[in-house]
């Protein structure tokens, strides 16, 4: 189950600018960030800024063991007055933001699971279900992306509460909290949830299928996610969300590219405002069409912090 879900926590915080595809392609050539510049950490200057702000990669859930904090990230953030994420995580911590949403996760027009398998599909889902504890008749008429990862029982609520997953956007708030930040979105609940609208159906019931029938697969590609995401490798994240040609790969211009367009003016006017701190799905950083691309193609000056090529940098210019 994790193959899909692995993608999901790369590139969400729970997806058209007036760019011409011809443009973005010749501009990127030199804005994408290199294998030497692999960093989950950016700084941001440069634009008519007057004071610097900060990107950050997250990975939305990691196991304890694997969680990790940099002197680097720590710094930049006492240095913020804001911190923004894909979606304002002080605004979802209320239960009447959940239960607003929770009618968002369910399929238009009364469609069940039912509606979009064979017999033979429909019973391995149900059978599934049935061994992880989650009767599937609850879940009928949800959207079939939101199965594939209730389905993965290792990243359940029972396992945030034990503190055996770790969740940077909650760790980051709380530390926001203690300093009494300003937190903010870079894009609203309702529109994250509305973009599994405009995958069909039937292809994300397919996407459910797959996940389970390659539990074996998916758990060593989920682990392969998460080396990349402790070797602060975006490249490779990247290219793995890419290389999905049976899943999240078909749609990254709707789940990532149109995303990280939307967000590069939104972005530009919090930091014009005050120094702020962006926490975002790893997944939205590497790339031709990533936010460090995309800020650097409006006139951003974005270098990586990472610890190993500051110092290197140093020793060069001594």
């Amino acid at each position: 189950m994790k193959k899909l879900f692995a993608f999901y926590l790369l590139i969400f915080g729970f997806a058209f600018t007036s760019f011409s595809q011809v443009d973005v392609v010749e501009i990127a050539k030199t804005t994408a960030p290199t294998a030497e510049e692999n960093s989950l950490l950016w700084q941001i200057t440069g634009n008519d800024l007057t004071d610097t702000s900060f990107l950050y990669g997250t990975i939305h859930m990691i196991g304890k063991d694997d969680f990790f904090m940099t002197d680097e990230m720590k710094t930049a953030m006492k240095k913020s007055d804001m911190v923004t994420f894909e979606i304002n995580m002080e605004e979802m911590t209320g239960l009447t933001s959940q239960l607003a949403l929770l009618s968002k996760a369910y399929m238009n027009d009364n469609l069940t699971l039912k509606d979009l398998l064979s017999e033979e599909e429909y019973v391995l889902v149900q059978k599934h279900f049935q061994e992880i504890g989650m009767p599937l008749f609850f879940f009928e008429r949800m959207k079939p992306m939101f199965l594939t990862v209730l389905a993965d029982m290792d990243m359940s609520p029972a396992a945030m509460s034990s503190g055996e997953i770790v969740s940077y956007e909650m760790e980051i708030m709380q530390i926001a909290k203690s300093r009494d930040l300003k937190m903010g979105g870079l894009e609203t609940a309702e529109y994250q949830m509305s973009m599994f609208d405009s995958i069909p159906y039937k292809a994300q019931a397919q996407m459910l299928i797959e996940s389970i029938k390659s539990e074996d697969n998916g758990d060593e590609q989920f682990a392969e996610m998460v080396k990349l995401y402790k070797d602060q490798d975006i490249l490779g994240m990247s290219s793995m969300i890419s290389a999905d040609e049976e899943g999240i790969g078909n749609y990254e211009d709707v789940l990532l590219f149109q995303r990280n367009r939307n967000w590069i003016p939104i972005m530009g006017k919090m930091m014009k405002e005050q120094p702020t701190f962006f926490a975002v799905g790893a997944g939205h950083l590497g790339g031709e069409y990533g936010v460090v691309s995309l800020l650097r193609q409006e006139g951003y000056d974005l270098v990586p912090l990472r610890r190993d090529l500051m110092e290197k940098q140093n020793n060069e210019q001594n």
